[in-house]
């Protein structure tokens, strides 16, 4: 089994990622970053990558992220033990009081032209494994299938959609293809900004 973490930047990475990177347990793992101004392009590109050069799952890391070196092991673990396709770690927004970025529920409808976009944050963290409607990409592990499979029904798999940001967009296409996404609740990640951000 081959995985590819794929990072997607803009232009720099911050240094807490960069330490977390190094010490990061990289089992069979290869790494891409790809730095572009359009998040969604990077993520389309690593993408591609990663369905054409023989990886069975993907790592998304943003380079805005602090984890621990046991994270790729642990989201392993969760998908090999539980037959999972898709697994993300808890984290929030990067500021005081921000909401979580695992969802509930997420909705994207076109009616008489009119579009309603809404995605539902859960209010508390659960541990252990839960199913999402999705989650942001800050730390998501997937079966390159699943991209393979958003990518045949809809085209480039993280083009946004109206009022919505790329790595939502995804799950709900995954989501419209009755595809699974969990979170492990036990597994949580920092979100840098002026500080590092999580639970407490």
């Amino acid at each position: 089994m081959k995985t590819l973490i794929a990072i997607p930047a803009m232009s720099w990475v911050y240094t807490g990622f960069l330490q977390s990177m190094l010490e990061l347990d990289k089992p069979n793992a290869g790494m891409a970053i790809q730095q572009n101004s359009m998040i969604f392009d990077a993520r389309n590109n690593l993408a591609w990558g990663a369905m054409n050069n023989g990886f069975d799952r993907v790592l998304w890391i943003d380079s805005d992220m602090r984890f621990d070196a046991d994270l790729l092991t642990r989201m392993n673990a969760d998908m090999d033990e539980h037959g999972l396709e898709y697994v993300s770690a808890w984290f929030t927004g990067r500021k005081t009081g921000a909401k979580a970025c695992v969802y509930k529920s997420i909705k994207w409808n076109v009616e008489q032209g009119k579009v309603t976009a809404k995605a539902e944050p859960f209010e508390k963290r659960m541990d252990g494994l839960f199913e999402t409607a999705g989650s942001g990409f800050g730390a998501v592990l997937m079966k390159t299938d699943v991209i393979r499979a958003v990518s045949e029904k809809y085209g480039p798999p993280f083009i946004p959609l109206p009022y919505m940001g790329e790595d939502i967009s995804f799950c709900w296409r995954a989501g419209q293809l009755g595809i699974k996404m969990w979170c492990d609740g036990s597994i949580r990640v920092g979100h840098i900004g002026p500080q590092v951000f999580g639970e407490d």
